[in-house]
């Protein structure tokens, strides 16, 4: 269990900040930058939260713990030295990915195909589940960039791309099961 006695270490206060093997990095490098769009999704989970009740709710609890589950992971570079650490590494797994697949197409079965791209919007929890989508999009990006240039788990990737499809069919049930989606008219504003 982490123990947080105090918040502000000073360490940081010259642009860099300690990894989760103990190696420091400028604040800017890619890798924080990756896990920090991952906290940032994590907070747009909490503001979707707001708006839910009942199983979405439960639901997006346990994405929320999964999503400090990948955080971990993406601060901990030099997965082939793992077994070195002095207490046990946590990495995502496929069995999380295989959970958002599950969900997924539970919820999808209850929706009608879609004709139409979908504009962000509808109740307030679909239009925070967009925002949810965009951004664990982002955050896909960036650790797929980080993969090309540093070793990365497969299963983080693989769970962030799930994730975005999750947010997007959650969305969708938000909106009355689809029945409230905002749809997309091309050029109807020409």
């Amino acid at each position: 269990m982490v123990v947080l006695s105090k918040i502000y270490t000073r360490t940081g206060d010259d642009g860099d900040t300690a990894l989760g093997n103990g190696s420091r990095v400028a604040k800017h490098s890619l890798r924080v930058t990756a896990y920090g769009t991952v906290d940032e999704t994590n907070a747009t989970v909490g503001l979707a939260r707001l708006h839910a009740d009942g199983d979405l709710d439960r639901l997006l609890a346990m994405i929320q713990n999964d999503l400090f589950d990948l955080g971990a992971d993406l601060c901990r570079p030099e997965m082939a030295k793992d077994a070195e650490a002095p207490y046990p590494v946590l990495r995502m797994v496929e069995a999380q990915v295989d959970r958002l697949e599950a969900e997924i197409d539970v919820m999808n079965a209850k929706l009608t195909p879609l004709r139409s791209f979908i504009l962000p919007g509808g109740s307030a929890l679909a239009a925070h589940l967009h925002l949810c989508r965009t951004v664990s999009r982002r955050a896909e990006r960036l650790v797929v960039e980080l993969a090309t240039m540093e070793e990365v788990n497969v299963a983080a990737v693989k769970y962030l791309n799930r994730l975005s499809d999750w947010f997007f069919v959650a969305s969708r049930i938000a909106n009355e099961d689809g029945a409230a989606d905002v749809l997309w008219v091309p050029g109807a504003n020409r």
